[in-house]
């Protein structure tokens, strides 16, 4: 029986590779294109063979992890250490390290309550020229109502 291309992609080594790329934020496109498939035979790979989906799925839930922690961390601010060197007066090499504070990120701040709580966060559009429209339509309506109705009464 002729082997499926698929079938190296189900071992241990395939399996890998597959969770790697997906962790280093490579998309279905770019996976296929190095697995030498066409996009849509990935995503048949992917509702065909559980193995498969659940690595690529693997791979990028710890990226998206990170990414979110890092978004985190840059909308709270945090410390950053940096080793330095300086030279002192003798002409000696000196390592030390400095303690420097990363201000939060006012973009990143946004970013994550839009998405976290859009309820309180999204940006709401207001359209009252709509309303408005809708009221005046509505009188009109009356009056076009209240015209017809006593034409049909007999009364001008």
């Amino acid at each position: 029986m002729a082997k499926s291309k698929a079938d190296y992609w189900l071992t241990e080594d395939g399996l890998t590779l597959l969770e790697g790329w997906a962790r280093d934020g490579l998309t279905d496109e770019q996976i296929a294109h190095n697995m030498n498939i066409n996009t849509s035979t990935l995503y048949n790979y992917k509702k065909q063979y559980l193995e498969i989906s659940e690595a690529l799925k693997k791979g990028k839930e710890i990226v998206d992890y990170e990414v979110e922690n890092s978004l985190l961390k840059k909308a709270l601010g945090y410390t950053k250490t940096l080793k330095k060197q300086k030279v002192t007066n003798l002409g000696d090499i000196v390592d030390y390290k400095e303690e420097v504070y990363i201000s939060p990120d006012t973009t990143a701040m946004i970013f994550w309550l839009k998405n976290r709580k859009p309820d309180k966060w999204r940006e709401k559009v207001v359209d009252n020229t709509n309303e408005e429209a809708i009221n005046n339509s509505r009188e009109i309506l009356v009056k076009i109502r209240k015209t017809a109705n006593d034409a049909n009464n007999g009364i001008e």
